[in-house]
């Protein structure tokens, strides 16, 4: 059986809960992608309760889209909670550099939570990184080193695993990367898909200890939705639609066809 296919399988035949403390303008898009996957999604970010939720739940999402300073206190909180618990976490890094707030918002969840993951795009990543990047409200500008440097770099830093997305997708555990080419330009043309592939990593990362291949797969087959649903799509509205029914009905075959992915040193 092909191994990403596998993780896969196994995802869907254990439904893990994914805690969700996210981005407000994607909240819905993140739901629901985690559940046609095959896990379950919950949103829960209020302080009262996100330690609970956490403490049930076999991964959890902090995603920086839309952060208040509240916001931020309930992510350490659940984050805590999930590192007691062994459950891992995954950060979408969404705007850092853009605004000061992110930045060291970011960074202090980083200091007082183990993320297993960290995500975000080139420009965001330098930054966590320690390069010279440049972020435009949520879009990358570049940074001063390239994708692969810099995932390894976050990665050494952090202890975690980094994942630098783009057209060439990297999930580094700063000894060695994967590289996935697998995706199409349509999904950067609608809000939404770069968070969505922070949660089908955290679905992949519930089942598969190995994060950096969790993530490397997770990738793979959120990129072939993409490149499966651009195919027949007249634009970004049909897109998504279709986008959904090429995730749910992914499997062995189209999985072993179309992936692009390799293994590099760092």
């Amino acid at each position: 059986m092909d191994e990403i296919y596998a993780v896969l399988e196994k995802l869907k035949e254990s439904k893990p809960l994914v805690h969700h403390i996210t981005n407000w303008v994607t909240i819905y898009d993140c739901a629901n992608v985690t559940r046609v996957l095959g896990a379950l999604p919950v949103m829960a970010h209020a302080k009262e309760e996100v330690e609970e939720m956490a403490s049930g739940s076999q991964a959890l999402v902090l995603n920086i889209g839309t952060l208040t300073p509240d916001l931020v206190d309930s992510m350490i909180s659940a984050g805590k909670k999930a590192n007691e618990k062994g459950a891992p976490i995954i950060m979408d890094a969404v705007g850092v550099g853009s605004t000061s707030l992110r930045t060291d918002k970011a960074k202090e969840i980083l200091e007082k939570v183990h993320v297993d993951i960290v995500k975000g795009n080139l420009g965001e990543m330098g930054t966590l990184a320690g390069v010279k990047a440049s972020v435009r409200g949520v879009e990358s500008n570049g940074a001063a080193a390239d994708a692969k440097d810099v995932a390894s770099a976050v990665a050494r830093k952090y202890k975690t695993v980094a994942v630098v997305t783009g057209k060439d997708s990297v999930a580094s555990d700063g000894k060695m990367a994967y590289v996935v080419s697998n995706g199409h330009i349509m999904m950067t043309s609608v809000v939404g898909t770069g968070c969505m592939a922070a949660s089908v990593i955290a679905a992949f990362a519930a089942v598969e200890n190995d994060h950096v291949k969790a993530a490397a797969y997770a990738l793979v087959c959120f990129g072939i939705a993409g490149q499966l649903a651009a195919a027949k799509s007249k634009g970004p509205g049909s897109f998504m639609d279709n986008f959904y029914d090429e995730i749910y009905s992914l499997d062995e075959k189209k999985i072993a066809k179309l992936k692009k992915i390799k293994k590099v040193k760092v």
